[in-house]
């Protein structure tokens, strides 16, 4: 009898807790845990999105400034104690006297192929400007195979400002020593070369004005900029959105899964 009434009482009581009660289900841990994962996903990438719509309309603010720049009448460059990279691609003309014992040939790449950049320092009345005076082939890299190029007396450069190149390029470092150069490096070149006195902290691409003999040839430089922002945006979008779906799948669902848990089938 006292059996009975145990069981009785235990049935009354509801069944006993297991350790899923004792500790509370699994899920009931999990999901929030997921739903929190999902929304700070979602913040993480938004940001990322709100920060490529922004680099979006600063590239575009850049390219509109350079294609004015590049339409400009040239002018002489500023103050070297005032340049910055931001005054990249002004059009300008200088004058002065080739340094052609000091030209540095630079590795190329061009639409024209494979060669060299010279270039020339150009001495004036403010210092020494690097100029890069065009692109030669591989068998007129030596100025001994294009005499006439080798401008004397007092020239007048219209060209391009540029930002010095340092270090190299990618994977190939500049060895002076050697005379191996692969990127514009401003101030090693100043050095290799023993330039005296004040050197410009840019250098100048030469415009397509033609030189005697017809090499080096300049005017080659290839303004483009890179602009993928708007589909690295879309993408974080994208990636932001499908998190705040996930987090509203879990937080929609779980209640639901709860209640088939504890009252069985309905």
């Amino acid at each position: 009898m006292d059996h009975v009434s145990s069981a009785r009482q235990h049935d009354a009581d509801g069944p006993a807790a297991g350790p899923g009660r004792a500790g509370g289900r699994p899920g009931d841990l999990i999901r929030p845990l997921f739903l929190g994962l999902c929304l700070a996903l979602a913040v993480g990438f938004g940001a990322l999105g709100v920060w490529q719509f922004e680099r979006l309309g600063w590239k575009h603010e850049l390219i509109r400034t350079v294609e004015a720049r590049l339409q400009a009448a040239p002018a002489p460059p500023p103050a070297w104690a005032d340049w910055t990279p931001a005054d990249a691609y002004r059009r300008v003309v200088v004058q002065g006297v080739f340094l052609h014992d000091r030209e540095t040939p630079v590795q190329a790449v061009t639409e024209a192929g494979p060669g060299w950049w010279i270039m020339t320092p150009l001495r004036t009345s403010e210092g020494v400007i690097l100029v890069n005076r065009g692109f030669a082939p591989a068998d007129r890299k030596s100025p001994a195979e294009r005499p006439q190029g080798q401008i004397e007396g007092r020239v007048r450069v219209t060209g391009l400002l540029r930002t010095s190149e340092p270090g190299g390029a990618f994977l190939r470092a500049n060895a002076p020593d050697a005379g191996r150069w692969y990127s514009r490096d401003v101030r090693a070149i100043a050095r290799a070369r023993d330039l005296d006195g004040p050197v410009a902290p840019f250098f100048i691409d030469a415009d397509a004005t033609p030189n005697p003999g017809g090499y080096p040839v300049g005017g080659l430089t290839v303004v483009r900029f890179r602009n993928s922002h708007l589909e690295y945006a879309l993408t974080w979008m994208g990636l932001c959105a499908l998190c705040l779906a996930g987090a509203v799948i879990v937080w929609r669902k779980g209640p639901r899964s709860n209640r088939l848990v504890e009252g069985g089938p309905q």
